[in-house]
């Protein structure tokens, strides 16, 4: 997962997952103009094994993260601010690298963009209720086979409001090993490659609270709201 090379930073001219605009608007008489990104909404699974009482999460590379990682680097080493180290496509590209990062000092390693999430997929087959969407991201990503109906629907939110404004539905999964059926992972057709995790429970707290690791803030809410709702029913002392 790690072995990163061959980088390269080029303008994004067309996209499956994002289109970008520019609207123009009217607030309170002064003319305003915002520029959004259009995407996708998400589901994310909490996913809670009861067999072995902890936490199922996925761990993946995100180029995003590490990109943000690499300019602040670049910004460290000359002083400037971040993002102020040139336009995508220009000197803030990263040149293509020829071998692993640890050879390249002036690239972060490829933990810098290494992440840990729930199991999480994008809404976009319209033929599927969100449940079923959530359904198979466990399946593929998590190797557990769910039935949609015990799924449990947490909340929802706005996520990236300043840029995208997409809404992801959290949902709430108890499994046993006697559901899992597959190794998970992902669809490596679709470029996933993900790493199963588990988290035991009694150290859920400390690892949503541990700033050295780096995760979602969805993994942190579920963590609470887990420990707020559902802990008294497996009468297990946290570290908190």
């Amino acid at each position: 997962m790690e072995q990163i090379n061959n980088i390269q930073v080029v303008p994004c001219t067309s996209s499956n997952y994002l289109k970008p605009f520019r609207v123009h608007y009217s607030q309170n008489g002064t003319m305003k103009s915002w520029d959004f990104m259009r995407t996708h909404d998400s589901v994310s699974v909490l996913i809670f094994n009861t067999t072995l009482h902890c936490f199922i999460l996925v761990k993946q590379f995100r180029p995003a993260v590490y990109m943000c990682e690499w300019e602040k680097s670049q910004a460290e080493e000359t002083g400037s601010e971040v993002g102020e180290v040139g336009e995508v496509g220009e000197a803030a590209a990263p040149p293509e690298e020829k071998g692993d990062a640890e050879n390249h000092p002036q690239l972060p390693p490829a933990s810098a963009g290494v992440t840990y999430e729930l199991c999480a997929g994008l809404v976009d087959k319209p033929h599927l209720s969100l449940e079923e969407i959530a359904r198979q991201e466990v399946l593929e990503e998590c190797g557990y086979d769910v039935p949609a109906s015990k799924l449990r629907r947490i909340t929802s939110y706005r996520s990236g409001v300043g840029v995208t404004g997409a809404k992801q539905t959290m949902f709430y999964a108890e499994v046993s090993d006697e559901n899992r059926v597959g190794e998970g992972g992902g669809e490596p057709q679709e470029g996933e490659l993900i790493e199963v995790v588990k988290v035991p429970l009694h150290e859920a707290m400390n690892f949503a609270y541990d700033e050295n690791i780096p995760k979602t803030m969805g993994v942190i809410f579920s963590f609470i709201w887990f420990h707020s709702n559902m802990l008294s029913k497996y009468k297990i002392s946290t570290n908190v």
